[in-house]
């Protein structure tokens, strides 16, 4: 198969595909489309950014028939991120066919939820919990499903979301296409393949096709103290000028923070997350593809399924903790035959970590001295005379000679020629150029690992869960309810304290009460739980003592 029009999908589906510019389908759709199309069960292992999204939604859209009372495909899905993501994919595959999409995730109103899931869905994209939550709440009803599926089924269960799969999965009919998608398939995985498919088809993207992809991009990697990151980045992007460049944070606040500061710069950057609203997403988009802006600011999640066609650049601001996420992240800028530049910013106490992506990876990653003042502003001129040779080749500045020979009566035309360099140059150059950036040498052994920084005093609180050993309560189920109900990620949540009755969490003080109610509103396997802040024994009111009788 080299063509989408080789696999005789439904002519809307097609024309859907036209209208987005989808021609030759990618490794992992040309081997799972036709068995999905012919009704198989199936188990796909590939990474993040292969296009498999596409590879069981249009199989699945294939199959629904749109304007039915009930659900008739589900998508499972680890975090709300990826729901909306998604679900948005989905939307716009079926647009033609009229399929009614509809992502279910913590953090949005469900009675929002609950009135759209009313009115009529074809296919609900949901997180685990929200799914049960629906169920639990009989506001949806999965027994019409025709295709369910688990996508990043290693992520689900590594969030404690096991028992969430396993009860969804009896509310759904046993005459079902079952699918399930993930970056890596260990034992436990095994466990849901034989419960839950029937004699899968079995598919996998090999990890040497990221590498051979990626072989075409220049990696580079500089030691920057964290306080001159923002910094060392406006030197970095002077000094190579891309065309458009993904900028790679791990959270939502470092992107719209840095976005801040690239925009105050002087850059042409906007930011993109999953915190950000489709009409938001949708006009960040228009201004990367129209070159209306340079540089797009964004998270691993919202990044997912981007292809820009010029992009030129990818730089990791955070050095992603897995060596996937770093490949998935620099195969942006190797996608059909580009080449490109990855450009890695490190602080000195990760120069082990970068090692042991090198050693993942199997591919050198440059470490090189950050180019000084002088070489950008060496730079800086180059890119002048550049622009001038441009100007000049374009011969179109005659109406500008009559300026020239007025000023030539009475300065030397040499003089006028460097003014006008002058003015150049100075209506180009970007940022402050003259921050002092202390320099890491590539070649200096790694210090010592330091003491873990403890968060600062009154920075933290602690919360009560109503639940605990008793209700089979797991410190993954917490942090899987805390990560996918809010905005926090897992490496915020501090320490985690069990009981038979009880739990306790400490999390940022800043980010309390959009914890609780969150929890408040959600299900911890699958019981709601009373959720407030953790009073010690110390602190809480004495019971006045009984009188006698």
């Amino acid at each position: 198969m080299t063509s989408f029009a080789e696999l005789e999908l439904r002519p809307e589906l097609q024309r859907a595909l036209d209208a987005l510019g989808y021609e030759e389908p990618t490794p992992i759709q040309r081997e799972t489309i036709p068995p999905l199309l012919s009704g198989h069960d199936l188990v796909g292992q590939a990474a993040t950014g292969t296009g498999k999204t596409a590879a069981f939604a249009l199989p699945l859209l294939q199959r629904i028939v749109p304007g039915g009372d009930a659900p008739q495909a589900l998508v499972l899905v680890p975090t709300r991120e990826l729901a909306i993501q998604v679900a948005e994919a989905i939307q716009r595959y079926g647009r033609e066919l009229g399929a009614r999409v509809l992502a279910i995730y913590g953090g949005q109103p469900i009675q929002r939820q609950m009135r759209a899931l009313s009115s009529g869905v074809d296919v609900v994209v949901a997180t685990p919990g929200r799914a049960i939550d629906h169920l639990t709440r009989r506001t949806v009803d999965f027994g019409d499903l025709r295709t369910v599926v688990l996508d990043e089924a290693d992520e689900m269960l590594d969030m404690g979301f096991a028992e969430d799969i396993e009860a969804i999965m009896q509310e759904v009919p046993k005459e079902r296409q079952t699918v399930l998608f993930s970056a890596t398939l260990p034992a436990r995985i095994d466990g849901l393949v034989r419960r839950y498919l029937s004699d899968p088809v079995k598919v996998r993207i090999h990890r040497e096709h990221s590498g051979a992809e990626t072989s075409r991009v220049r990696q580079v990697a500089y030691l920057v103290p964290r306080a001159h990151k923002a910094s060392a980045l406006g030197r970095l992007l002077d000094i190579e000028a891309p065309t458009a460049a993904v900028i790679f944070c791990r959270t939502r606040e470092e992107v719209d923070s840095l976005g801040e500061t690239l925009g105050a710069r002087g850059y042409r950057a906007e930011a993109l997350h999953g915190g950000m609203t489709q009409d938001q997403r949708d006009r960040v988009m228009g201004k990367v593809r129209s070159g209306a802006t340079e540089l797009l600011v964004a998270t691993d999640v919202a990044a997912r399924g981007l292809d820009i066609d010029h992009l030129t650049h990818v730089v990791n601001f955070d050095l992603p903790s897995a060596p996937d996420s770093y490949v998935h992240r620099i195969g942006r800028v190797g996608r059909a035959g580009r080449e490109g530049v990855a450009i890695t910013l490190v602080e000195p106490r990760q120069h082990r970590l970068l090692k042991t992506i090198e050693k993942a990876t199997k591919q050198k990653i440059s470490v090189e001295t950050l180019p000084t003042v002088a070489d950008l502003r060496a730079r800086r001129l180059e890119l002048t005379r550049s622009a001038l040779q441009e100007t000049l080749r374009d011969d179109d500045y005659e109406q500008y000679r009559v300026v020239v020979d007025n000023l030539t009566d009475e300065y030397d035309l040499v003089q006028v020629a460097l003014a006008a360099v002058k003015l150049a140059h100075e209506a180009t150059i970007g940022g402050p150029d003259d921050e002092d950036i202390p320099e890491v040498r590539a070649s200096a052994e790694p210090p010592d690992r330091p003491a873990r920084e403890r968060p600062k005093p009154g920075s933290t609180t602690t919360i009560f869960v109503s639940l605990g050993h008793a209700a089979k309560v797991r410190p993954q189920d917490l942090v899987g309810a805390i990560a996918n109900e809010t905005s926090l990620s897992g490496r915020q949540i501090g320490a985690i304290e069990i009981t038979h009755k009880f739990s306790t969490v400490e999390i940022p003080k800043a980010a309390e009460a959009e914890v609780i109610a969150a929890l408040q509103a959600t299900l911890i396997k699958g019981r709601k739980a009373r959720v407030e802040r953790y009073k010690p024994p110390a602190e809480r009111p004495s019971r006045p003592p009984k009188e006698k009788a």
